[in-house]
């Protein structure tokens, strides 16, 4: 089946109704992680940028390289996903492309014919271009092979104009558990201009798969990276032991409990339609913060809605509002107590 999507509008041009939401979005996205810690930034030097960061957690990835940046980017996700016309025309709106992949089949790979010349005029307009060069997502401190889809594109891109490949290192405390810490780790552009003109009449596969190597070389520097061996559970085990729970987090358990309860309550459609999900429909446990980030990011303007109607038609006014602003913190504070009691490793630096 051919993917299907609204190719009239520019996909880097200014959309009013996406800047009005990305505030919202990139707010959600904060809320989602105790810390977001960020170590250096994109170039700014009229170079076309290509972002390339290791992909372990899901939708979660995109959001926190997204919110890096106030001006708008341009991503590239698996294109089964945009069969859909509706869903196509709604990832359209969130600024992505399909990027095919050999499994999604011979005339889903070739229809990469119309979505790369489309790449390089974001490109061309100094919009970042965002592409997981791994392929996939998986859960592990580790680097997949790199795809040779993100420097074939960063090579078509350098023929036209300056271009430079951005390594971006992501790393987290815990992939399962809502709310853990996120690191994002910008390395030094890699300048595929220089690269081609350094290696004059090598050949193309050649090029690609050298690129590729440099890439993957760089990227895995920016992260704790663990080679995807038999050992690797024990080096983690070593590198990020698990903590020992601290005396006090029983007694802080206890006292908060009453404030636990009001906030289970309040956020209780919201949370329990993602623990549901999470617990029984997901076969993939890695997109279990993505299904957590949803239901905060479409419950909460439906559910202040309605905590704002019941609290200022039976309270008074001033009841209300901190009804609502109890409300706003209901969600976090809810994840934070459970997280009390989850057993979490030492988030050192790589």
């Amino acid at each position: 089946m051919l993917i299907q999507y609204d190719a009239m509008s520019k996909i880097w041009g200014k959309d009013r109704l996406y800047d009005f939401l990305r505030p919202y979005v990139d707010w959600c996205t904060r809320l989602s992680f105790r810390s977001i810690e960020v170590e250096g930034k994109l170039p700014d030097d009229g170079r076309a940028v290509i972002v390339a960061p290791n992909h372990c957690n899901t939708l979660m990835d995109a959001l926190v390289v997204l919110q890096c940046r106030r001006a708008p980017s341009v991503f590239g996700a698996r294109a089964d996903i945009f069969r859909s016309p509706v869903a196509a025309r709604i990832l359209r709106f969130l600024r992505i492309l399909p990027i095919a992949r050999k499994r999604d089949g011979v005339r889903a790979v070739a229809q990469n014919l119309e979505v790369i010349p489309e790449i390089c005029e974001v490109l061309n307009h100094h919009v970042p271009f965002c592409m997981f060069p791994e392929g996939r997502h998986r859960p592990m401190y580790s680097l997949l092979p790199i795809r040779k889809g993100i420097v074939r594109i960063a090579a078509l891109s350098a023929a036209s104009g300056p271009t430079c490949i951005v390594p971006v290192g992501l790393d987290y405390s815990d992939f399962f558990h809502y709310r853990p810490r996120c690191r994002i780790h910008f390395g030094e552009p890699i300048d595929v201009n220089a690269y081609l003109d350094a290696n004059p009449g090598a050949r193309k596969s050649d090029l690609l798969l050298g690129l590729s190597g440099q890439l993957s070389s760089e990227l895995s520097k920016l992260f704790l990276c663990i080679p995807d061996d038999e050992l690797y559970q024990h080096r983690l085990d070593s590198l990020r032991p698990y903590v020992k729970s601290e005396w006090w987090v029983l007694p802080l358990a206890v006292l908060s409990f009453p404030f636990f309860l009001i906030a289970a309550l309040l956020t209780l459609p919201m949370w329990s339609i993602a623990e549901y999900i999470c617990r029984f429909r997901l076969s993939d446990k890695t997109f279990s913060n993505s299904i957590r980030y949803m239901l905060r990011l479409i419950g909460t303007p439906v559910m202040l809605t309605v905590w704002g109607v019941l609290g200022f038609m039976f309270l008074p006014w001033w009841a209300a509002v901190l009804l609502l602003l109890a409300f706003m913190l209901s969600y976090s504070f809810f994840y934070d107590w459970l997280n009390l009691f989850n057993r979490r490793r030492r988030f050192t630096r790589p």
